[in-house]
Formats: structure tokens, C-alpha cells, sequence
């Protein structure tokens, strides 16, 4: 089985989704790993520099954000 590779390297600029975009991805249509927290939700239409990238088990691409707090699933994430 291939995986797709992450759609965002390390040190690309990325804007986090609207708030309510967050909300709807947050309730109930993510219910598996690393759910987005309630703080993530205040960060929604900011600006960052992707700090890492990871794959979890089963292909779902996971950014860290330089200087936001969390794990953010690429669909939670869109090119400036």
C-alpha cells in the first residue's frame, strides 16, 4: 500500500481553516486520532510556517505549526 506524501513540506506557509470550518471538522465528523481541542478552534484563518510533518498509522498527514500550539490534520490546513 502507497501513501500520498504530505501536501505541505517543512517550512511551507500554510493558513489554518475558518473557525467554523474547524468546528464542523471537529463535531462528529472526526472522531478518530489526535481530535482538534477547543483552543485549536481560536487559531482558525492564521498564518504559519509548518514546523514538522508526520503520517500516522493509515496515511493521515499531521503538521506542528511554528509558534500554534497542536497537531493539525491536513484538512484543517490550506496554501497562502
Amino acid at each position: 500500500m502507497t501513501y500520498d506524501p504530505a501536501r505541505f513540506d517543512v517550512g511551507t506557509m500554510v493558513r489554518i481553516a475558518s473557525r467554523p470550518t474547524l468546528e464542523a471538522f471537529a463535531r462528529p465528523t472526526w472522531r478518530f486520532h489526535h481530535p482538534l481541542s477547543h483552543d485549536q478552534l481560536e487559531y482558525g484563518e492564521r498564518s504559519a510556517s509548518v514546523l514538522t510533518t508526520s503520517m500516522y498509522h493509515g496515511g493521515d498527514v499531521l503538521y506542528t505549526l511554528e509558534g500554534i500550539p497542536g497537531i493539525w490534520h491536513e484538512q484543517c490546513l490550506t496554501g497562502v
